[in-house]
């Protein structure tokens, strides 16, 4: 190794907390709702997946939802399990699933903050290499901050800013030292009602110097309804604080078509029911346009087609809705560190009319797919009376789909 050359950055192993309850957010489980193309939790995962130091990643989720998020991801490198009544417990979950097998250090991030610049990741290592047992990103405070007499409401006294820090997650930490921390919190009775804000609250309670490292604007975190317009805003925006996100972008082509056979409407074409006086011949609700939609994302991951996910010889998909098809597909785009930008349907039959209920088919499609509505595109053709379509024998859909993978920050 030259003279000069860097010590490489240590490995790591995540925990990645999502099991709230979104109290602050009036009920809405924040960390599963879909943020361009990918739920919250899912965009907290790829940022360290694809950080070349990160070994196992454990995702503590609600009891409730622990089953379908292991079936989701089955097969990914990727640890699921329940959290536990508070923060707390939840780590301590986290922490129990790497069973002694872990690396020589982990972070513990809030799946509430989706994206984590590289950076921050690489500032953390680099300071644990120096020697340091607990590190964490923080941001300065630009607002005058006061103290406020509860029950008078007037001034107490206000705060010297430059002395105060916003912190953010992800915190690092030597392994051992945060088990510790952990195990000696679970054996103290007197705690055991108390609230812990954050794992470096408990380092600086055992007298464990705490180092800091700069914070990053894009660590935002998800507490109020409102953040979420936010985030969309933050995401959508790849120049953040002088750095630039590279992304690779791959699109997918899908085609589907199913054959009329008698009997009354109405069918279901992009996740809208359309009247019709025939039916469709098909093992599940037979919607073309979500068929060909689901095979356009499939074709832009590589990933096979609908029917090696949903096989019709499966009586589980018998009449089964394809909305629920088409969420599988965009939580396999989220699971693999990427996010759906723009899909695009094409209808082929000359009945029924699409025309008279077009929008309500985007507005259907962004609903399941959490894009804005401006990303959803949906439009319909004759064939002139040719073909299997023209003579009113079936209809049949093509569609497209982009999606981005984001590879990194670049200077």
């Amino acid at each position: 190794m030259a003279a000069n050359s860097p010590s490489p950055l240590p490995t790591f192993d995540c925990v990645i907390l999502a099991a709230g309850a979104g109290r602050r957010m009036g009920g809405i489980v924040k960390q599963f709702e879909t943020v361009n193309g990918a739920e919250i939790y899912q965009h907290a995962i790829a940022a360290f997946a694809k950080h070349e130091q990160c070994g196992q990643i454990i995702l503590v989720v609600p009891q409730a939802e622990l089953a379908m998020l292991q079936q989701r991801h089955k097969g990914e490198p990727l640890t699921i399990v329940s959290g536990g009544q508070d923060r707390h417990h939840s780590v301590q979950a986290g922490l129990a699933a790497l069973a002694g097998q872990h690396a020589p250090y982990i972070a513990i991030h809030d799946a509430a903050r989706p994206f984590t610049p590289q950076k921050v990741i690489d500032d953390a290592l680099a300071a644990l290499g120096q020697g340091a047992r607990a590190v964490i990103p923080v941001l300065p405070v630009a607002d005058t901050i006061k103290v406020i007499h509860q029950d008078q409401q007037i001034v107490s006294h206000t705060l010297d800013r430059n002395q105060l820090g916003r912190v953010q997650t992800p915190q690092f930490f030597d392994a051992d030292t945060l088990q510790e921390l952990h195990h000696n919190l679970q054996m103290d009775e007197s705690r055991q009602n108390g609230i812990v804000l954050d794992d470096a609250s408990l380092a600086e309670e055992a007298g464990i110097d705490v180092a800091v490292i700069a914070g990053d604007e894009q660590l935002a975190k998800v507490t109020w309804p409102s953040d979420l317009e936010t985030l969309q805003t933050t995401h959508a925006h790849v120049l953040k604080q002088g750095q630039t996100m590279t992304a690779e972008y791959r699109t997918g082509t899908g085609f589907d078509v199913h054959r009329f056979t008698e009997g009354d409407g109405p069918i279901m074409i992009c996740g809208i029911a359309v009247p019709h006086d025939k039916a469709l011949d098909a093992h599940s609700d037979g919607d073309v346009g979500i068929h060909a939609l689901c095979d356009a994302i499939f074709g832009a991951l590589c990933d096979g087609d609908i029917g090696s996910h949903f096989p019709p010889s499966d009586d589980k998909w018998k009449d089964a809705a394809s909305d629920q098809f088409l969420r599988y597909a965009i939580d396999k785009v989220g699971s693999r560190g990427a996010r759906v930008t723009h899909i695009d349907v094409t209808i082929l039959c000359e009945l029924p009319k699409i025309g008279p209920v077009r929008d309500d088919m985007r507005a259907r499609l962004a609903e399941i797919t959490g894009l804005s509505l401006d990303r959803v595109s949906v439009k319909a053709t004759t064939t002139e009376r040719l073909g299997f379509t023209g003579r009113g024998e079936g209809i049949a859909a093509q569609a497209a789909a982009t999606i981005c993978f984001d590879t990194g920050d670049s200077a």
